[in-house]
């Protein structure tokens, strides 16, 4: 029997996934050097759709750039503008009304499950499974129906305002979330046997793709991709804010390390998300939505600010260098999905393509949030 072929650095090629493919679900660029089916190195490429979004917060006002937060991640974007009126508040000293924090939260995990909800179809599809997007989709549509109703938009919302909100919401939108939960608890039962529960699915991701713990913390990777490594780190539970702590919730975690785990990761917070809302609205306090004293034009004192929230796809902070002007001296946005990305390109090393794109999946990147 004949020894197995050698192959010669120059018979491999070299293969480009973008910017305009389907897998990267946005502009991204993958350059990957390939030995037939096989990964030999590969490199992650930004840049296609920088629109700077960092510069823009320092030549803007602190409210004239609220609208920019939506425009990173646009499918999670109430995550982002909270994280962006906390900051502000908590250096302007700003004491925001119980029941707009309330509706912040309630919001905020109904588009974490919108958010995760269109992961879960695109997904399944980036892998051969086209109806699971169509019910995935018809979920989420009810949410997006229920945000349209209270903050006038389905997508990019600018709904939150510094000292509370821009306007309440009312018995319809209450009803509305509470006939959603018990529907949406249905949906994910639909979901564990039409996908989870089958077995090429689970063929696809499982021991597949391992990120072990210690790569995540060299990358600096969170949400549910570092809890699929089995670390325990939720912003909302490690470094509490809002009315969080007022709830009772769990932090799905799972130490498999594989494609499957961080699948599951998703599918669990989708679950705890609803006890958020349903405690929420069961807890919703009357009063206003806006604070009382309030200065018409912020401008923060002189200082370096900080907020972390958790959003859909990890921990985003916004920092803020303030000179005491009426815009920020220097802004900086700690994008989870950056960091996510990054460990792909060491951890691809040696494996199929067809692993690789389903591993990338489990990254839920949203392209904008990084290239921003």
């Amino acid at each position: 029997m004949s020894a197995p072929i050698q192959l010669r650095p120059d018979e491999t090629f070299i293969l480009n996934v973008g910017p305009q493919h389907p897998a990267t679900h946005g502009v991204l660029r993958v350059k990957m050097q390939m030995d037939g089916e096989y990964i030999v190195k590969s490199e992650t490429v930004l840049g296609y759709i920088h629109r700077m979004h960092e510069k823009m917060g320092e030549n803007r006002t602190y409210a004239q750039y609220l609208p920019n937060l939506s425009r990173l991640d646009y499918l999670g974007a109430l995550g982002y503008t909270h994280g962006h009126v906390l900051a502000i508040e908590r250096a302007a000293g700003i004491e925001v009304p119980e029941r707009a924090e309330y509706i912040r939260a309630i919001t905020v995990e109904l588009n974490r499950v919108a958010s995760h909800l269109f992961w879960f179809g695109a997904f399944v599809m980036d892998l051969g499974g086209f109806s699971p997007l169509m019910y995935a989709i018809q979920d989420r549509e009810h949410i997006l129906d229920m945000l349209e109703a209270v903050t006038g938009a389905r997508l990019t919302y600018c709904y939150y305002r510094f000292g509370g909100l821009y306007n309440d919401v009312d018995d319809d939108f209450t009803e509305a979330a509470k006939r959603f939960i018990p529907r949406m608890r249905k949906s994910l039962k639909k979901y564990d046997a039409l996908v989870t529960g089958n077995i090429i699915f689970q063929k696809r991701l499982e021991g597949i793709a391992p990120v072990s713990a210690e790569m995540c913390r060299k990358y600096g990777a969170t949400g549910p991709v570092a809890r699929g490594s089995g670390i325990n780190f939720d912003v909302r539970k490690n470094e509490p804010y809002s009315v969080y702590p007022e709830f009772d919730f769990d932090i799905p975690v799972y130490h498999e390390c594989d494609s499957m785990a961080r699948y599951k990761v998703r599918m669990d917070e989708m679950e705890q998300s609803l006890r958020i809302i349903e405690q929420g609205l069961e807890k919703l306090p009357g009063g206003p939505i806006m604070a009382e004293k309030k200065p018409k034009n912020i401008k923060l004192p002189v200082g370096d600010f900080y907020q972390a929230v958790e959003t859909a796809r990890g921990s985003f902070g916004i920092r803020i260098v303030s000179d005491g002007d009426k815009n920020a001296y220097r802004l900086k946005l700690r994008s989870p999905t950056y960091s996510n990305m990054h460990l792909f390109d060491e951890a691809c090393e040696g494996m199929l393509i067809m692993d690789a794109l389903a591993f990338m999946g489990t990254l839920d990147l949203v392209i904008p949030e990084m290239d921003r």
